[in-house]
C-alpha cells in the first residue's frame, strides 16, 4: 500500500512538472521566467540586502542583516539536503523535459525556492504586504520547474525551508541582532 502512495506521488510529481516544463511553454514565458527564476539567486538577495543595509535606515539594516542569516541558513540546510537526497534533475532523467538552463548539483530540495521564500517572508514580515512577497516567491518555484531544473516536490520543500529559516531567524531576532551589536561594540574598543 506505501508502495503504491509512492508511485502514485511520483506519478503526480512528474505531470505537474510536465504542465509547467513543457504544456504552458511559449516564447513569452521563455523570455520572462528567467528573469523570474533571477530572483532566487544569491547574488540577487546580497544585492537587495546591500541596498537595504545602506539606504533603508535602521529598519532596513535591521531587516538586512535579518535576510542575511536566513539566507545563509537556508544554504545549509539546502546543501545539506542535497548531498543526502542526491536527486538527478528532471532534464537529467525525465524523456523530454525542457531546459533553458544548466544547472550544477543535485535537484532536491530547490535552492532557489528556499532562498526567495526566506527572504521574500523577512521582507513581507518587515515590511507588510506578506502575501504579495509570497506570491513573487511562488513565482520563482514555477520558474524552477519551467526552466526544467526542479520537480514540484523539489519546489514544495524548498518554499517549506524557506518559510521555516524565516520564521527561526524571526524568532531568534532580537538574540542576534544584540549579539551583532556586542561584536561590533567590542571591535571598536
Amino acid at each position: 500500500m506505501l508502495e503504491d502512495l509512492w508511485i502514485y506521488l511520483y506519478h503526480i510529481d512528474n505531470n505537474v512538472f510536465y504542465f509547467f516544463n513543457i504544456y504552458i511553454h511559449n516564447s513569452f514565458l521563455d523570455f520572462l521566467m528567467p528573469l523570474i527564476t533571477y530572483l532566487g539567486t544569491p547574488i540577487f538577495w546580497i544585492l537587495i540586502c546591500i541596498l537595504f543595509y545602506v539606504f533603508g535606515g535602521k529598519k532596513g539594516k535591521e531587516t538586512a542583516l535579518i535576510c542575511l542569516f536566513a539566507l545563509i541558513l537556508g544554504f545549509f540546510v539546502t546543501e545539506l539536503l542535497k548531498y543526502f537526497l542526491a536527486r538527478p534533475r528532471p532534464y537529467e532523467v525525465l524523456a523530454g523535459a525542457r531546459h533553458l538552463m544548466e544547472a550544477g548539483g543535485y535537484s532536491l530540495p530547490s535552492g532557489h525556492t528556499t532562498a526567495a521564500f526566506s527572504a521574500f517572508t523577512i521582507f513581507g514580515s518587515k515590511y507588510g504586504y506578506l502575501y504579495f512577497f509570497l506570491a513573487w516567491a511562488a513565482l520563482v518555484a514555477i520558474s524552477r520547474m519551467y526552466m526544467g531544473v526542479h520537480y514540484p516536490s523539489d519546489i514544495l520543500l524548498g518554499a517549506f525551508l524557506g518559510i521555516f529559516c524565516a520564521l527561526v531567524v524571526l524568532k531568534y531576532e532580537e538574540k542576534l541582532l544584540r549579539t551583532k551589536n556586542k561584536i561590533l561594540n567590542r571591535n571598536t574598543d
